[in-house]
């Protein structure tokens, strides 16, 4: 090989790697730009998730998907969206629920089935797409944004269509969690009551702090028990989902290979650290776990960036618009159904 030739390797190389760490630099300029926007009255309810997915969409509409920073976006909304969820991990106690949660735990299981087959059911008599029905009944059913990060690698979803899915579900948590906050004066219901119907019905565990915390300091722990079971039982879901691929595949033509998500042994591992090892064998500090919550958050945020630039407008009126109707009817039958349940 020439000198000239080996000069010229490593400067593809060379280049390469600066698009690569330019595009994860990206991704989490943008998150920063959500960060500052969900500060703005108005934009505060929604968070910086949403907020950052929606600046994203926009400057691809605008300026076109950047091309050359694609690997380090893409290394963004696959690999660190695998490690959010590893980390996410740490957000759920086993051990509370298993004490504390088993009866929240009952009603979970059933809202999270009630909301799947609502949404799918609706997504068929709408004529909604099939994968984004399934991630909003899933998002719906069980937490929001990080059930359905989890999914959509199972799935094989579309960037886009994950993108879509987290942005309709960011948006109407948020609504339902500020309805929820109108409503809990004129309810005839306690404060215990009303964390419980919040914990078990509502989106997001944030959409489930905003609409509990208003009712004091039992109401929002008790919701968010119930909503941890919810979180809780993404495991089992995950599997499920799992076996269901395979089922499909094996029957396909394509044969397409079902891949093992390693990344949720990782999330089970970490649940379990978090719920039996930090603070028991290990000491950690309330600021040192408030810190990995939220380094958790702006990792998760950076990877819904690299999704959300792929969200093209001019699709997504025939996309998003049906699954939007479906899942506003399933939130409002899903609130109705767990206030009865209560």
């Amino acid at each position: 090989m020439t000198s000239q030739a080996s000069h010229r390797i490593k400067r593809q190389r060379l280049n390469s790697a600066k698009n690569w760490i330019g595009g994860i630099v990206f991704t989490f300029f943008i998150a920063l730009l959500g960060f500052f926007l969900a500060k703005v009255p108005g934009f505060n309810h929604a968070g910086q998730l949403a907020c950052a997915i929606i600046i994203a969409i926009i400057y691809r509409q605008f300026f076109g998907y950047p091309e050359a920073l694609r690997s380090g976006i893409t290394f963004s909304s696959k690999n660190l969206l695998r490690f959010a969820i590893i980390l996410y991990g740490l957000k759920l106690n086993i051990d509370t629920i298993l004490h504390d949660g088993l009866g929240l735990l009952v009603r979970d299981a059933f809202i999270i089935l009630f909301a799947i087959s609502v949404m799918i059911w609706l997504g068929k008599v709408c004529k909604a797409d099939k994968n984004i029905s399934l991630l909003l009944g899933i998002g719906t059913g069980v937490c929001g944004a990080a059930a359905i990060a989890a999914a959509a690698p199972i799935m094989k979803t579309k960037d886009e269509d994950t993108a879509i899915s987290v942005g309709i579900i960011a948006m109407m948590g948020t609504v339902f969690a500020l309805g929820y906050s109108l409503l809990r004066p004129v309810l005839p219901l306690t404060a215990l009551d009303y964390g419980i119907w919040s914990g078990i019905s509502l989106h997001e565990l944030a959409h489930v702090a905003i609409a509990a915390e208003p009712a004091g300091e039992d109401a929002l722990a008790i919701a968010l028990l119930a909503k941890l079971g919810r979180v809780f039982l993404l495991i089992p879901l995950c599997f499920i989902l799992i076996y269901i691929m395979k089922i499909k595949t094996s029957g396909s033509q394509t044969q397409n290979k079902v891949d093992f998500p390693w990344f949720l042994l990782g999330f089970i591992l970490m649940s379990l650290i978090g719920s039996y090892v930090l603070g028991h064998t290990i000491p950690i500090s309330e600021n040192m776990m408030e810190g990995i919550s939220a380094a958790t958050t702006w990792i998760l945020t950076a990877a819904m960036v690299g999704l959300g630039l792929n969200v093209n407008l001019k699709d997504l009126r025939s996309k998003a618009l049906k699954p939007l109707l479906a899942v506003t009817v399933t939130s409002v039958f899903l609130s109705i159904i767990a206030y009865f349940i209560i």
